[in-house]
């Protein structure tokens, strides 16, 4: 199964969420402070990654401010807050999914699987349910300059390397599959969550603008991902 690295200072929860995880297979290292927390995910990096919000030394929004730098990881984030700022902020800055604190171990344990099939860890990926299929999932697709490899999870613009999470690359995806095609907010969440998630209009938007910021660091004149304001997103092929 997966190997999650869990970042919380509170006990009680990395008991309890240790247990439900390894009870399901996983191997888990837990970290009870931010900063420890991201020196084990830079030195070695885990399939998943679980940060709560609130934690000495250094909080999990800067933990996973951090760690997009140079990881792509998957990230779900855990918080006591229940303001709505906080969860789009997570969105934000890149994290796959969401849980408010209290929480039951049932619903991380399937909001865990869920992440990690989307990221082609554990069970069918999602991107090949998407594509047709283990076989069409497993080639890479070619879009003008944009080159997607399923299988390795690499992203390349003109031959340049892109990092995306798992969300951006599923986004990314659905909308280069049928260049000129305009895809709906709720076409693209169905493309990149599972029916365990719920995300609003404007965390897709983060997203896309998360994405067109990467690839303008490649290519500043990067613009192959349109928006038809009040309808939806297409891929427009260079």
């Amino acid at each position: 199964m997966a190997k999650i690295t869990l970042v919380d200072d509170d006990e009680n929860i990395v008991t309890s969420v240790s247990l439900a995880l390894e009870s399901h297979g996983h191997t888990v290292k837990a970290y009870f402070d931010g900063a420890a927390g991201l020196a084990a995910l830079e030195n070695d990096p885990p399939d998943l990654a679980i940060l709560d919000v609130k934690m000495p030394r250094m909080d999990g929004m800067e933990v996973l401010r951090r760690l997009r730098r140079t990881s792509d990881l998957p990230v779900i984030i855990l918080t006591s807050k229940d303001e709505e700022i906080d969860e789009i902020l997570g969105f934000n800055l890149g994290a796959d999914d969401y849980m408010h604190k209290p929480f039951s171990q049932r619903l991380l344990i399937e909001r865990v699987k869920a992440v990690l099939r989307r990221a082609g860890i554990e069970g069918e990926d999602t991107a090949a349910a998407a594509a047709g299929g283990p076989e069409a999932a497993a080639r890479a697709l070619k879009r003008g300059k944009l080159t997607l490899d399923p299988a390795r999870h690499d992203c390349l613009w003109d031959g340049k390397p892109v990092k995306l999470t798992v969300t951006e690359f599923l986004l990314l995806q659905s909308l280069a599959q049928r260049p000129g095609f305009v895809k709906s907010r709720d076409n693209l969440m169905d493309a990149a969550y599972d029916d365990q998630v719920y995300v609003d209009d404007r965390t897709i938007d983060s997203h896309i603008k998360r994405m067109r910021k990467k690839f303008r660091e490649v290519d500043p004149e990067f613009d192959a991902i349109e928006t038809l304001y009040g309808v939806g997103y297409r891929y427009r092929e260079a």
